[in-house]
């Protein structure tokens, strides 16, 4: 990410601002095949805005007790975060990133420390799941299968490929800046995510907990009876046993009210954070769609800043039209569309910084195979019912060998996720497509490229 980051950095202070679109746009000359980059990119960055609008509406369902219903909670933050980004740009987004991250940090912090105290540690946690015959004969069945943890490792690889992400490249005052942000964001990740397993991994023993109770009852009744179940069925013990809100449920449980109600305002100001997605978004629809058409140059520039604000509000009505109609299951939906599209656009990236050989062909090549994967998957996905867990469907089998299949938490490939075979496929084709296509002007080269060799003595 240090090379990245840096890389764009350097772009960003010899050619001034761009969006990712722009530099893709200006280092291979590409003309509409940057709008079908802008056309893909935006449309991976929804889902992740998606659950965002999902995350707000389970936490205030969960915090409520149930009188805020999910549509409304969903609502709430959608209207909120739109409000801001609509009304105070870049730097409205930015101090409100600061407060929630503090208000998240400081509220998250007490949440795991009182939780985790209140259960009596880790061991006791351990132990205690250890005690409970179900819970522990559910989780063995559901192991993680080696070639399902090793696609994992590859998600990270999309954390560069956001546009919100390569914008905020740009804003560095000094290029050692980074050298900060790379040693800190594994730790601050590290520090978020392994407190949130854990309480996740103790809640499958927490039957005292109501809600969870219930929850672990429903997977049980998946496990048990998933021959039998009808469609119908198997979705409402899917939304009965989805695991979105359980942080909640014990944070009602273990703790006092005014405490529960605090700690819940940190997990909200955490679902929240999609205002840089979507200002990211609006910034590249004004600059590499409107501008980029002549809609700059003939309506002027306060009519790009309007016609900005517009599309903040259409990107928080779409969001939050699809969190109404997703399945739950946050981080699945995450991983299954957004992390795994933007891995498989890093190609992308990595040619346009570089690699002197890439083409603007073997560009589209990436963003087509990219698109046509992701919907694959969706109609897989949509065709194609989740089944109970434990079980999978084989959808496409060659010799015996189930090459793709339908798994309760989305399509595996040999089983691998679909992020492994994407990554792979938009590699090869960038090379490929590359060698055999004209290169770009010389002129261009040399300004993305020049020739930093001594120069001859006279």
């Amino acid at each position: 990410m240090y090379l990245f980051g840096t890389r764009i950095w350097a772009l960003g202070k010899r050619f001034g601002f761009m969006t990712p679109v722009q530099m893709y746009r200006d280092r291979w000359e590409c003309g509409h095949i940057g709008t079908a980059i802008f056309a893909v990119q935006a449309t991976l960055l929804v889902p992740y805005i998606v659950i965002a609008v999902m995350g707000g509406g389970t936490t205030l369902n969960a915090v409520s007790g149930g009188v805020v219903p999910y549509w409304f909670g969903g609502l709430v933050v959608a209207a909120v975060v739109m409000s801001y980004v609509f009304f105070g740009g870049m730097q409205g987004t930015a101090w409100v990133n600061t407060f929630q991250t503090v208000l998240f940090l400081t509220f998250g912090a007490a949440a795991i420390v009182f939780i985790g105290v209140s259960i009596g540690g880790f061991p006791q946690a351990i132990e205690r799941l250890a005690d409970a015959p179900e819970t522990a004969a559910l989780l063995t069945r559901e192991r993680v299968p080696p070639e399902f943890f090793f696609s994992y490792m590859l998600i990270p690889l999309s954390s560069i490929m956001f546009p919100h992400i390569s914008i905020f490249c740009l804003t560095a005052r000094r290029m050692g800046q980074f050298r900060k942000t790379v040693v800190f964001y594994p730790l601050c990740i590290l520090a978020i995510w392994l407190p949130c397993t854990f309480l996740g991994l103790a809640a499958n023993a927490m039957t005292d907990v109501p809600g969870i109770e219930s929850k672990i009852e429903a997977r049980a009744t998946l496990a048990a009876e998933r021959e039998t179940l009808s469609p119908a069925e198997t979705a409402d013990l899917q939304r009965a046993a989805a695991g979105d809100d359980v942080i909640i449920l014990m944070l009602e449980h273990y703790a006092p009210l005014w405490l529960a109600g605090l700690l819940g305002a940190g997990i909200m100001a955490a679902v929240m954070a999609s205002d840089s997605q979507i200002l990211a978004l609006s910034t590249m629809f004004t600059e590499d769609v409107f501008a980029w058409y002549g809609g700059k140059a003939r309506f002027g520039p306060a009519v790009q800043v309007q016609t900005g604000r517009l599309f903040v509000v259409l990107i928080a009505l779409v969001a939050y039209v699809i969190a109404l109609q997703a399945p739950p299951g946050i981080f699945g939906i995450a991983v299954q569309y957004a992390f795994s599209g933007f891995t498989a656009l890093l190609p992308l990236l990595v040619a346009a910084l570089f690699w002197r050989g890439s083409t603007k062909w073997g560009a589209l090549a990436v963003v087509a195979w990219t698109a046509a994967t992701m919907t694959a998957i969706a109609i897989l996905q949509a065709v194609v019912p989740a089944p109970p867990p434990g079980t999978v469907v084989p959808v496409w089998t060659v010799a015996g060998v189930d090459v793709v299949t339908r798994t309760p938490g989305g399509t595996d490939v040999l089983g691998y996720m679909p992020v492994l075979p994407m990554l792979l496929g938009s590699s090869l084709l960038m090379v490929v497509v590359s060698r055999l296509t004209p290169k770009p002007a010389p002129a261009t080269l040399d300004r993305y490229f020049p020739d930093r060799s001594p120069s001859p003595r006279p």
